[in-house]
């Protein structure tokens, strides 16, 4: 048995007419953040959630007229699947080089701009690790500088409570109250 990872593979072909399908499954295997092994085929290492998630592309791959197929391997050397895996973890650091360099252009922006931008990187930097199998030495240095961002900003204002909370009687959650006659 060897010490090296699984990796899911789906190899698919599709149709080139219509592209509105090669378009999408391009789309939805860049977000799952796939390396590109050939034309065709794209791998992920292997875990319950990817094998799941290229089989239902192989799904929608044959529903749209073309084919698709989910392997499992293992490479043949370590030092192909650290270049697999070096090729993986070179296409997130661009991505969170655009944080950095996103949030260091926005810290001269007004308040209002920055609070946006401040969100939408938080929201970035969540999609990119949902598929950074392999952290670069990046990711930290785009976490800080977002919440660097973050911090150059007033902290929001907490409404300040009511002098009491109103409190109102139901009749009929209320004893009774007999009021004594004069």
């Amino acid at each position: 048995m060897s010490g090296r990872m699984e990796w899911v593979l789906l190899a698919y072909r599709l149709p080139r007419r219509p592209s509105t399908p090669r378009i999408t499954l391009w789309r939805k295997l860049r977000r799952l953040g796939v390396v590109q092994v050939l034309d065709g085929l794209v791998a992920l290492p292997a875990d319950a959630a990817t094998r799941e998630q290229l089989e239902w592309l192989a799904e929608e791959v044959g529903e749209a007229g073309g084919q698709g197929e989910v392997w499992l391997a293992r490479m043949a050397s370590a030092a192909q699947e650290r270049a697999l895996a070096a090729r993986m973890a070179a296409a997130v650091t661009a991505e969170y080089e655009q944080v950095i360099a996103a949030a260091t252009a926005a810290a001269s922006q007004p308040e209002g701009a920055r609070r946006r931008t401040v969100s939408r990187l938080r929201r970035d930097l969540h999609q990119i690790g949902r598929r950074d199998f392999f952290p670069p030495a990046g990711k930290d240095t785009a976490r800080i500088a977002v919440e660097d961002l973050a911090a150059t900003l007033p902290a929001p204002a907490t409404p300040r409570p009511a002098a009491g909370p109103a409190q109102t009687v139901s009749t009929t959650d209320a004893p009774e109250r007999q009021e004594a006659q004069p």
